[in-house]
């Protein structure tokens, strides 16, 4: 046990040290490539051709793996802390646009498929699994949740009542606008577009296109 809480403490001052000294070094100096070179040290996992602009934020990154040609732009978050078993993946050639955020929380895992892109401002969630597909579009300002509070009990305050946590799984080659929220338990089918502002509460079948408040369908695209 000690042996263990040493190691974890090792791996995070490393961690500190690496991304204070080089986390905010400018492309211009060369901080892409430093970053690409020197973070292999404390990823699970980092694939080649890795751009990761200055001012991103990396938190418990033995839980991350990044594949090949993935881009991580300014101010974004990718936070693994909260259990030994949380993973975040980013397949080969994922791009995470501006001030996105990725938690993990709790006994968790975060997939992002290849060639999918997660625009800026976007929020994704555990402590439910999170499955993103591969050629999937996310929208800026976009959230996906993958847990609820309890709330049936009036006599006692809401953050104390637990949550619930079942994931949400978006398939292949999804569209999901401007502004879209997911709500935990939802799986998204393939080729589905969800139009700008929508809540998906349920489940969408494959290649719908869906909008409003809850999310309806409104036509198949087959």
């Amino acid at each position: 046990m000690n042996n263990r809480k040493y190691l974890a403490k090792w791996h995070r001052f490393q961690e500190l040290f690496l991304t204070t000294f080089l986390g905010d070094i400018p492309t211009i100096f060369g901080g892409v490539k430093l970053r690409n070179l020197l973070y292999r040290i404390i990823f699970a996992r980092i694939g080649n051709s890795v751009y990761i602009q200055d001012g991103v934020e990396f938190i418990s990154m033995d839980s991350m793996e990044i594949g090949n040609e993935v881009y991580i732009f300014k101010g974004v978050r990718l936070d693994g802390k909260g259990h030994k078993n949380n993973r975040i993946c980013l397949e080969n050639g994922v791009v995470i646009e501006l001030n996105g955020i990725i938690g993990a929380l709790d006994n968790t895992c975060i997939h992002i498929g290849q060639d999918t892109f997660i625009g800026p401002n976007v929020c994704i969630t555990g402590p439910g699994d999170i499955k993103i597909g591969k050629n999937c579009l996310i929208a800026a300002h976009s959230g996906i949740y993958a847990n609820n509070h309890n709330f049936q009990d009036p006599t006692q305050p809401i953050k104390y009542q637990g949550i619930t946590r079942q994931g949400i799984v978006i398939e292949d080659d999804c569209w999901l606008g401007d502004g879209v929220k997911v709500l935990d338990g939802v799986t998204i089918g393939r080729g589905s577009v969800i139009g700008a502002g929508a809540v998906v509460t349920k489940n969408i079948p494959p290649f719908s296109v869906a909008v409003g408040v809850p999310a309806r369908v409104i036509k198949s695209r087959t």
